[in-house]
């Protein structure tokens, strides 16, 4: 018995980690799911002009390490990687997005790889939380924080 409870306990534990939970208008989630799978597209692609436009005018970013960065020009430069260190593989994983209005708050995980001059690669994993504001019928990001697991 006592064993069959500290299985189901530690079952729990694990679905509860891995599970997604999204409240609001459903074309609003599927926007902001959308909206994220670009982002993803265009940080493989390195298109950083692309890349700077999923964030507001006025956006934030909150790096590692570094002070926190405003506005399109300064995320722009942010996002610029050396040729040499291409990010190959980039994808966000949503554990909740709550959509309240034009705004919205959507947290979990993200993923990716580096690929090195030598031809190595290195895998990177961490988690994040991003403030969307809905802008002329867009979704755009206001604040975006990470950091690495």
């Amino acid at each position: 018995m006592r064993r069959t409870l500290l299985s189901f306990i530690l079952l729990s534990c694990f679905v509860g980690t891995m599970a997604q939970y999204f409240e609001g208008p459903q074309a609003e989630i599927d926007a902001i799911l959308a909206a994220g799978k670009r982002f993803s597209a265009h940080v493989v692609a390195a298109r950083v002009d692309s890349i700077a436009a999923y964030y507001t005018a006025d956006g934030k970013v909150f790096p590692n390490r570094s002070d926190i960065l405003v506005g399109h020009d300064a995320i722009r430069k942010m996002w610029v990687t050396p040729d040499s260190t291409p990010t190959i593989r980039h994808k966000l994983e949503p554990v909740e997005i709550l959509v309240r209005g034009n705004e919205a708050i959507d947290h979990g995980y993200y993923e990716g790889e580096t690929r090195y001059p030598d031809g190595k690669t290195d895998g990177w994993r961490g988690k994040y939380v991003a403030i969307w504001r809905k802008e002329k019928g867009q979704w755009r990001m206001y604040l975006d924080i990470w950091n690495r697991l």
